[in-house]
């Protein structure tokens, strides 16, 4: 009979949710063990996700940047370039990412196990290793970090060659001439807007009426906008009745209403689904939402106490930050630590310009407050955007109705992504717009589009008093 070992917590999954599960539990002096199915530490984020997919965009952005300083040259991409020469870093930051990661668990006294995880019951895990060994697994704490891989619509041949997913998609070997994207959430509109700038012709189809439902209309119009002016198409509220493969050279792609679509390859980049079937979770007696996301409250607890669900498989928003922040915050409910205070985690997009926000947008603002304030700061006006030929860039606060409180930050462009964190504590600790004013900014930065749209929100507080006194 095989040896049962017995650990404080163990993690099901090395992920930025599980590694920070697994360093949170081990800072608190606890034994811990992570149970990766991969090779490598860090999941699909470091090896098909976030890592690669930002290295390629960084080479379409220094693309773009070219196009936009250079008047006297003809900035192209060669056509049918090898994709991984736009990509020679790749390994190197992976490689580099994942040691590093495996080195602070190595550090921190966690220990690190290859194979997969399945629960022979509610208490019990059994671990088949890379050599076929069994190990039984006990623990006060289970944390579940399996993340999630591409979901694959049936009725979609995707056979990884032409018609592909976002874990194949940077395996084509060259840069396509024409690319059809179907979806319009995030990582459709990453891929797309990256592919683009690399001067492929791009299309892009979906069901709404616009990409990205979930972020502010405007900002959203103005990535459009930018990614029509890159020679990209969308297609809006189209449904897909047919995708094949002509054996020829192109994929072919007939819509509802009949139009067809050519391009050399697809991305299906239709949502994501969990990692959970090769658990077990029968056994556990848990069991999933009518979405196939594991459910956990507030605190990410299963309905059995001693478990947590963390990361990509409770579904959206799917960012590793949010990831991180729920690995850290189960583990600390779990030991009794204090969680911290909650607060909102900002969305990054890494799309060509990028965008971010945090807390209200104004169509959330208008339904909780009816009317709101909104200021706006535009790149293109300010000294460092102009400097920068940073064209389509804008940062947008939302106040209360008074104007005297700020409610939000939206902010589309290069930077987005950094900038966002001066609005997150500035709402943290409940800033007035006045304080935005009254603080120095260096110059040039894009950082002074605080201000600028801070002033437009006191501009327009001063003329409603300026009426309200006439």
């Amino acid at each position: 009979m095989s040896t049962v070992t017995h650990y404080d917590i163990v993690v099901i999954g090395s992920g930025p949710a599980g590694q920070k599960a697994a360093i949170q539990g081990a800072k608190a002096g606890k034994r811990v063990a992570v149970i990766e199915r991969e090779p490598g530490v860090g999941g699909g984020c470091v090896y098909r996700g976030t890592i690669p997919s930002k290295t390629l965009r960084e080479s379409a952005l220094q693309v773009d940047r070219t196009k936009q300083s250079s008047t006297a040259l003809d900035v192209r991409v060669p056509p049918n370039i090898l994709v991984a020469s736009l990509m020679r870093r790749v390994d190197e930051v992976i490689t580099a990412h994942g040691v590093y990661m495996e080195n602070q668990l190595k550090r921190n006294g966690i220990s690190l196990f290859h194979g997969r995880a399945r629960f022979c019951s509610a208490t019990l895990l059994e671990m088949l290793s890379v050599d076929g060994v069994k190990q039984q697994i006990t623990a006060d704490t289970i944390v579940i970090a399996t993340g999630s891989r591409p979901r694959a619509p049936a009725e979609i041949p995707i056979d990884h060659e032409h018609i592909l997913d976002s874990d194949s998609i940077l395996s084509m070997i060259y840069l396509p001439r024409s690319l059809t994207v179907l979806g319009g959430g995030v990582v459709a509109s990453e891929y797309a807007s990256t592919f683009a700038a690399l001067g492929v012709q791009v299309t892009m189809i979906d069901r709404a009426d616009r990409p990205l439902q979930f972020l502010d209309a405007e900002l959203v119009r103005m990535f459009v906008h930018s990614f029509e002016q890159q020679g990209g198409r969308y297609c809006a509220g189209q449904a897909v009745r047919e995708v094949r493969w002509d054996g020829i050279s192109q994929v072919v792609t007939t819509l509802q209403d009949g139009h067809v679509i050519t391009s050399d390859k697809m991305l299906v980049a239709a949502g994501r689904q969990p990692n959970i079937e090769d658990l077990n979770l029968s056994a556990t007696g848990l069991s999933l939402t009518e979405k196939g996301t594991l459910a956990v409250n507030e605190h990410c607890q299963t309905a059995l106490p001693h478990i947590y669900g963390v990361g990509d498989l409770l579904g959206p928003p799917g960012l590793a930050s949010t990831a991180m922040e729920q690995g850290r915050r189960a583990v600390c409910h779990a030991l009794g630590l204090p969680e911290g205070r909650s607060s909102d985690i900002p969305v990054g997009i890494y799309t060509i310009p990028e965008m971010s926000s945090i807390g209200l947008d104004e169509t959330a603002g208008r339904k909780r407050y009816r009317e709101v304030m909104i200021g706006r700061a535009r790149f293109n006006e300010i000294a460092r955007g102009q400097i920068s030929g940073i064209r389509n860039g804008l940062l947008k606060m939302v106040a209360d109705p008074t104007g005297e409180y700020l409610l939000g930050v939206q902010i589309i462009g290069e930077g987005a992504t950094e900038l966002i964190h001066v609005g997150q504590i500035a709402l943290q600790h409940a800033a007035t717009i006045d304080s935005f004013v009254e603080n120095i900014f260096n110059f040039p930065t894009l950082a002074e589009g605080y201000r600028i749209a801070a002033l437009d929100i006191v501009g327009q507080r001063q003329k409603r008093l300026a009426s309200t006194a006439a």
